[in-house]
């Protein structure tokens, strides 16, 4: 295995690669004192230069510093839903194991980037068995979700134990793990580690990556690994500015993971985590975002555009409409939809007997577009 560069954990480090400024160095150390800063090797590789899509997202900048009045230490509400340690249990048919609090790479947007970094690492042995203590005494628990922290840093041998408890655990039918070990450090994707993941209950791998920069030669070979150890593998994505808010990037992405058998599962809009205010679009531009794909892509590269409702109340689709209210007829029920088209074009559902509610025909570019001249029904 050839030599890859040391992981940057500290500022001195960014500044020797070139990744920040002499003159940001002590901004930037404010920065690193409240959130933590880690690059791995194989994503210094990805970085072309300090404003790229990949060093936007963990090289530390000022702008984390800017704390708006909406954004919270806990956007998503864990807190209230945090039974005992290391569980958060909001949904009646599954939760989220976190036996661990590091990460390989910090995020510069992380939704818990108040509770993840250096400190206390993993659950201690009496915590993690009054985690499991907790799933076993719950048989609405259907799913487990292994997130953190990032589940896959732990060791296959420290692993191992954790994986047979909760296969032992029969109303637990699902065992899921959100990670972004296969992409920022895919040499911890081991055989060993795949030999752990294929327990009797199955195990879904959803692998968090936004851009395809990030998507090297070492990301590809781990989800190979993970598929050909029988692992199915789907992706979380989060929506940010600067850095995937165009529909280029997400086509690229999108189309990316699907040809390494990866299904794009969720597209987040931004949380509102403390410092991140400068990564969020609008819901108006993700929505005419994903309003754009419909028409690049095949549904295969199309994930769900979500918003966790701060406080803790949930994850909801929130993509676009392609449906009009029924308009009713007098004296009747029902009516006609108009629906719109990924092109732009409304057509009339169900159609009217004196056509095919098309309108007409489209000639779709290469980027989707309608050819100009074609324009939607009135």
């Amino acid at each position: 295995m050839r030599s890859r560069p040391r992981t940057i954990k500290t500022t001195d480090s960014l500044l020797e690669n070139g990744l920040i400024s002499e003159e940001s160095l002590p901004e930037i150390r404010d920065v690193a004192k409240r959130y933590a800063v880690s690059i791995t090797g194989v994503m210094q590789e990805q970085i072309a230069h300090a404003d790229d899509p990949v060093a936007r997202q963990f090289v530390p900048t000022g702008a984390e510093l800017v704390v708006a009045p909406e954004e919270r230490a806990d956007p998503i509400g864990d807190d209230p839903f945090t039974p005992v340690k290391g569980i958060t249990h909001r949904y009646p048919d599954r939760l989220l194991l976190k036996p661990m609090h590091l990460c390989p790479v910090y995020c510069r947007f992380c939704f818990r980037r108040e509770v993840v970094g250096p400190g206390e690492g993993m659950l201690g042995a009496d915590e993690l068995d009054a985690a499991l203590d907790y799933i076993r005494s719950h048989p609405e628990v259907w799913e487990v979700i292994f997130t953190g922290g990032d589940p896959l840093i732990i060791s296959p041998t420290r692993l191992r134990p954790i994986m047979a408890a909760l296969d032992e655990i029969e109303h637990v039918k699902v065992i899921r793990f959100h990670t972004r070990v296969p992409v920022v450090d895919p040499e911890r994707v081991t055989d060993e580690l795949v030999d752990v993941l294929r327990t009797e209950t199955p195990v879904w791998v959803v692998v968090h990556t936004n851009h395809s920069q990030e998507i090297g030669e070492a990301a590809r070979g781990a989800l190979k690994r993970l598929n050909r150890g029988g692992i199915p593998l789907l992706s979380q994505t989060v929506l940010l500015r600067g850095v995937n808010d165009t529909p280029e990037a997400l086509e690229d992405l999108f189309r990316t993971l699907v040809a390494n058998r990866v299904k794009p599962y969720y597209l987040h809009h931004g949380d509102l985590a403390q410092g991140t205010g400068h990564f969020r679009t609008t819901i108006d531009e993700g929505q005419e975002l994903m309003r754009r794909l419909r028409g690049r892509v095949s549904g295969t590269c199309q994930p769900t555009y979500v918003l966790d409702i701060p406080g803790g109340h949930g994850k909801v689709p929130i993509g676009p409409s392609y449906l009009e209210d029924p308009e009713a007829p007098e004296g009747g029920d029902g009516g006609t939809r108009r629906v719109t088209d990924p092109w732009g074009r409304t057509h009339l559902y169900p159609p009217r007997g004196d056509g095919d509610g098309t309108g007409g025909a489209r000639t779709p570019s290469a980027d989707g577009a309608v050819a100009e001249g074609d324009e939607a029904d009135d």
